[in-house]
């Protein structure tokens, strides 16, 4: 399996060189050259545990590490242990325990990993990944990151404590909630470098892909990607959609339907390759906030980025997003992985411009890649929230309410409807306190996170700056 460009101007390179390089060196993302079509192995593959499933399915994507270690690795990195934090009445065991809330409705959760977050169930395998491959190469690398909330703490988490592997990871200043804040800034690692930028992710993001484009630096200074720019982490989500589906179902003939809260189209990203790779899933449904980028062009046809002085602060703030990295991956598929398309439209994006589909072809051939979008408020959020913990006891987050919301919106009878949690309702209890007059329920291991002392450098959204800072501290 080799990997290409979605800008095509690459040559096509092994799993192990794009884990180490994220961005692509002609701008693009890395995506593998064909999807492998798993429809004859569904059966074989229902009853397996998380960690055997996981490997199963990286296997089709990574051949150049010995089945052995890549076998050593999932069972690592999936075990029980790492995932203790479920709620009252889950097995651990299950890794992504399915909670059905009435018939043909679920939650998939997701949040049970170390950092309470669903970007855990990728980012400590990457974690794992860079740990062996680097060892077995002798080399180190330096993560420059971006986070809007989540994807932060468990980068940092997976992370930390391995000596070929620095963190530098870029947040908006004041815009993510305390407890995101202190699960961050509260590590005192020496591998570990937060700084908060004054400005929105945006912001943040757009500074890692400057960076990452400017070869000689990142050359020099060994500079890798933990975002979901990185293809290894797409690839790790796929598994979760394969779990739910069979947990959902009793055969393989039925099909499900997936409500995937996005700001990044990381997440439904892997739900579209598990569906292009043969999962039967009738339809998934993406679930923005305020900051409704997405849902735009799936509506109209429109992809129209938002500016940072326009991105809204919202209380699902994981999703305060107006420029969504991943995106670029399902174009180029729905573009019929033409290349020289992906680098006209991304031209306009990078330039600050947009771009419109809606009187083309590709407009139309959507409907082949069955995803409908929907939105929700911060008035929606609360009622759901509410909703949910009155009448089935259950405590979700502000982005798993966004797809609660929507998912509500696109049910279809007869077709089970998952969920997918995002993060646990501690990590909000702003709003949760808002809608339910309570605090979040939260594990005893995490009482007082707020209080720590916490490490962290502000400075302007300048590349210069960042880089400085990064080249001071290699």
């Amino acid at each position: 399996m080799k990997y290409i460009s979605t800008r095509g101007q690459s040559p096509a390179q092994a799993f192990s060189d794009i884990l180490l390089g994220g961005l692509a060196p002609d701008g693009g993302l890395y995506l593998p050259q064909f999807y492998p079509q798993i429809a004859d192995r569904l059966a074989e593959w229902r009853t397996l545990e998380y960690s055997e499933l996981a490997f199963r399915i990286l296997s089709l994507f990574v051949d150049d590490i010995p089945a052995a270690d890549l076998h050593a690795i999932c069972t690592k990195t999936y075990a029980a242990e790492t995932y203790r934090y479920c709620r009252p009445g889950c097995n651990a065991a299950e890794i992504v325990p399915l909670t059905t809330l009435e018939p043909d409705f679920h939650l998939l959760e997701l949040s049970n990993g170390p950092t309470l977050a669903f970007k855990d169930m990728a980012m400590q395998l990457l974690g794992n990944l860079f740990e062996y491959v680097l060892e077995k190469r002798g080399e180190t690398i330096n993560i420059l990151g971006a986070t809007s909330g989540d994807t932060g703490s468990a980068a940092e988490y997976a992370m930390r404590g391995k000596h070929r592997v620095r963190v530098f990871m870029l947040s908006p200043e004041g815009k993510m909630s305390a407890f995101q804040r202190a699960q961050m800034y509260s590590l005192d690692e020496p591998n570990i470098f937060n700084i908060a930028v004054r400005g929105m992710f945006d912001d943040a993001q757009d500074i890692v892909k400057a960076v990452s484009n400017d070869a000689g630096f990142k050359a020099e200074y060994k500079i890798g990607a933990v975002n979901s720019i990185n293809w290894a982490r797409v690839m790790a989500q796929i598994v979760y959609y394969f779990k739910g589906y069979f947990a959902a179902t009793r055969s393989n003939e039925e099909e499900v339907a997936f409500s995937v809260p996005s700001g990044n189209f990381g997440n439904i990203c892997a739900g579209h390759i598990a569906r292009m790779m043969g999962l039967p899933i009738r339809r998934l449904v993406l679930a923005t906030n305020e900051n409704d980028v997405l849902d735009e062009f799936f509506k109209s046809g429109v992809y129209r980025p938002r500016t940072s002085a326009e991105t809204k602060v919202t209380s699902s703030p994981s999703m305060d997003i107006s420029k969504a990295s991943n995106f670029e991956r399902f174009v180029f598929d729905l573009v019929g992985r033409d290349a020289g398309v992906i680098r006209e439209l991304w031209r306009k994006v990078d330039g600050g411009g947009a771009f419109d589909l809606s009187h083309t072809a590709y407009f139309s051939a959507l409907a082949d890649f069955a995803i409908v979008s929907g939105r929700s408020t911060h008035a929606d959020r609360l009622a759901t929230i509410r909703e949910v913990w009155e009448r089935y006891g259950i405590m979700i987050d502000t982005h798993t309410a966004d797809g609660v919301k929507v998912a509500r919106e696109h049910s279809l009878p007869g077709v089970p409807m998952i969920v997918l949690e995002t993060a646990q309702a501690v990590k909000f209890a702003e709003t949760i306190g808002e809608a339910l007059g309570r605090d979040p329920l939260r594990p005893q291991e995490l009482e007082g996170i707020e209080t720590l002392p916490q490490h962290v450098v502000v400075m302007d959204a300048d590349v210069a700056a960042v880089k400085a800072f990064v080249a001071a501290h290699c």
